[in-house]
């Protein structure tokens, strides 16, 4: 159970953009990880204030079918509290996409400016973008200008180790009509080899009225209240601790105390759940991206690890879940970082 001055700073209602939600920590956007299936899961376990899609093109998401979509898919029962991630990089076509978003009933859509993944930046999208600080405004403007419907904008700090462009791409975002912010405060080029800058956070959050969600190794309670106290960001993005442990946000938002065989039963449900919502290739490549950061709970996680990453379906995944927690695995307090790429 998280500190109780943790919960009580969570749980404070949040207005953005006119709307409500619930609670101060929320989903963060990720690619293969965020999909419907993780986020019934999440929803299941409660304390979550806003889900994530994954990353969306924006090319397709006009003729985009959801049934048969693995990315632009979702339940209805969550679209109350879901976002939409759209990336590309003509604001006419990102204004096109959102617009369609709007009409399916999304709590809001965000532009994604902080993948910095190779194959999406040399396709001028993503963290790309914060190299074109104009272009990224137009597109931020022109979406503004198509919906009504919450406007976030998930971004890094920049391409240098320097707060300054952040700071002013966060008055820039702010001017052309987004409602809230998620930013990491590392460099674009960085694969997690530093940890983000949280002073960013600060200097962000005091140059523009508009929420400020921090996002960046948070991976304990403290770390969390740590967060918020200390960069007086409004809410807090959960990530790579978030997929690991799918449980956390009703377990530091005072929901729930885990039960000794939460992390059992959350690898078991996924797997059903994949299975409900992904034919079987597809449910088993994104149970064993899950088993990557699933695996970095444990004291010898590279068993684990090891063996779903091996499993040939998901039967195989239950045999191997069923075989690791009969052994009463040692359990690490704080995440193993190797196992959370």
């Amino acid at each position: 159970m998280a500190p109780e001055p943790l919960a009580a700073l969570l749980n404070r209602p949040l207005a953005v953009g006119g709307r409500r939600i619930a609670n101060r920590l929320v989903l963060a956007p990720m690619t293969f990880l965020g999909h419907v299936a993780f986020r019934q899961l999440v929803a299941e376990q409660g304390g979550c204030g806003l889900l994530w899609t994954e990353m969306c093109s924006s090319r397709s998401i006009p003729r985009e079918n959801p049934r048969v979509s693995a990315v632009f898919r979702w339940r209805e029962s969550e679209l109350s509290t879901l976002v939409c991630q759209l990336f590309g990089s003509d604001p006419a076509v990102m204004a096109d996409a959102a617009r369609r978003v709007e009409a399916e009933g999304f709590f809001g859509v965000d532009i994604n400016f902080g993948c910095s993944v190779g194959a999406i930046c040399k396709r001028d999208c993503g963290a790309a973008l914060l190299k074109d600080p104009l272009r990224a405004e137009r597109i931020v403007a022109a979406v503004r200008r198509a919906v009504r419907i919450p406007l976030f904008v998930k971004y890094r700090t920049g391409w240098t180790d320097d707060p300054a462009p952040a700071v002013a791409l966060a008055e820039r975002f702010q001017d052309a009509g987004a409602d809230a912010l998620v930013f990491h405060p590392r460099v674009a080029p960085d694969r997690r080899s530093r940890p983000p800058r949280w002073s960013y956070i600060c200097l962000v959050k005091r140059a523009v009225s508009i929420p400020v969600f921090g996002n960046g190794n948070v991976f304990a309670a403290e770390d969390c209240l740590r967060m918020l106290t200390q960069t007086g960001c409004d809410g807090v993005a959960l990530g790579r601790i978030a997929v690991a442990r799918p449980w956390i946000f009703a377990d530091w938002t005072g929901g729930m105390t885990p039960e000794p065989d939460i992390d059992r039963e959350t690898a078991l449900r996924l797997a059903a759940l994949l299975e409900q919502h992904f034919d079987p290739d597809r449910a088993l490549r994104r149970y064993k991206k899950f088993a990557t950061y699933f695996s970095s709970n444990f004291r010898f996680g590279h068993t684990l690890f090891s063996r779903l990453k091996n499993a040939a379906n998901m039967a195989d995944v239950r045999r191997t879940l069923d075989s690791f927690f009969s052994a009463d695995p040692e359990r690490n307090r704080r995440p193993n970082l190797n196992f959370l790429p």
